[in-house]
């Protein structure tokens, strides 16, 4: 009985030692630095790897000027949410400060928050949005990213403002009516879904008559954007006039297409992201224009974000948070006319 008695104190001693340890956070680990966990639902894409790469230079920076130790676990999803729910594990298990989300399928997030909460892990989705039920599952989960909205819009805006200021250019068989196809991304996916909707209202609002050609799904892929587009010219050809892409992957894959086919005559061509290769096409002229996503602000909030969390300060005391999940970005136009102001020296 002696021994029960010790053996339930003791139980009860461990018990109120871990309620004074920081949740989520190195639990069983003795050393201070921070320990952040980053899962990327895919990394050959462009922009997503793009967030990645900025992420470990700005770590990088933070331990060259704080002297504080800063360790990223990055995981590749491989588009495979049954992956993606392996690795929260795995991360979990590896006593993260932090655990940055970058989900498959956005009806799963849920589970996630549910695994984080019970670990007592703030989570942090990024680029790819939960619905807001998800979000509010729990007080420490949040966002990192951009309105998709927005983005359509201003891509809308972009072609709007050529009809405007050079017609002949886009009216290439003077009928008054722009002729368009659209590179999409997922189906079902909310990004694809709202740049679709909102590029092209951003053109009907503008007063334009619009016409769609064709529309395919691409998936955000480069390879599958320049097989799509190799078809439309074969069954559409001269007439497109537009061709809108989701993202600038897809906008590039446009790209592929027409110089493999040697085509003089090109259609105006807009994309979404401004990555790197995407800002070096709208250089040569073979893409008109894209809108910034701001791959190196998302990977700056969720750094400042998980260094408030290890310091046990509030993330709002570091970003700027809306409705206490959000943390939005604001997208820009990008054209040869202003493309210094974002290339990347």
């Amino acid at each position: 009985m002696g021994l029960r008695i010790r053996s339930c104190c003791f139980r009860l001693l461990l018990s109120l030692l871990a309620l004074l340890v920081l949740p989520g956070c190195g639990g069983g680990r003795q050393d201070s630095g921070l320990r952040i966990g980053v899962i990327l639902y895919a990394q050959d894409d462009t922009f997503i790897s793009t967030v990645a790469q900025n992420l470990e230079r700005l770590v990088r920076e933070a331990e060259s000027e704080t002297g504080q130790k800063i360790t990223l676990f990055i995981s590749d999803s491989k588009s495979n949410q049954t992956t993606q729910m392996n690795q929260v594990d795995r991360l979990l298990a590896r006593d993260c400060d932090v655990l940055c989300v970058n989900i498959v399928d956005r009806t799963a997030a849920a589970v996630i928050v549910d695994k984080a909460a019970a670990e007592g892990v703030p989570l942090i989705f990024f680029n790819r949005q939960p619905v807001a039920e998800d979000i509010q599952r729990w007080e420490h989960t949040y966002y990192v990213g951009a309105s998709a909205r927005e983005s359509g819009t201003l891509q809308g805006q972009l072609v709007l403002e050529v009809w405007r200021t050079d017609r002949e250019r886009l009216d290439r068989n003077g009928d008054g009516v722009l002729q368009y196809v659209m590179l999409e991304g997922e189906p079902g996916h909310q990004d694809s879904l709202l740049r679709t909707e909102y590029s092209i209202k951003a053109l009907t609002d503008g007063g334009v008559e619009v016409e769609k050609l064709a529309n395919e799904t691409a998936n955000w892929n480069r390879a599958q954007a320049a097989a799509r587009t190799s078809q439309w010219l074969e069954e559409v050809g001269r007439e497109m006039e537009v061709i809108l892409a989701n993202n600038d992957d897809m906008a590039l894959g446009a790209i592929d297409a027409l110089m493999e086919r040697n085509q003089a005559d090109w259609p105006l061509i807009v994309g979404v992201d401004a990555t790197a290769p995407a800002l070096e096409a709208v250089a040569s002229e073979q893409l008109y224009g894209t809108v910034l996503n701001d791959s190196r602000g998302q990977a700056q909030a969720m750094l400042d974000m998980a260094l408030a969390i290890r310091a046990r300060e509030d993330p709002a005391s570091v970003v700027n948070l809306t409705d206490g999940h959000y943390v939005w970005l604001p997208y820009q136009k990008v054209t040869l006319e202003n493309l210094e102001d974002f290339r990347v020296p």
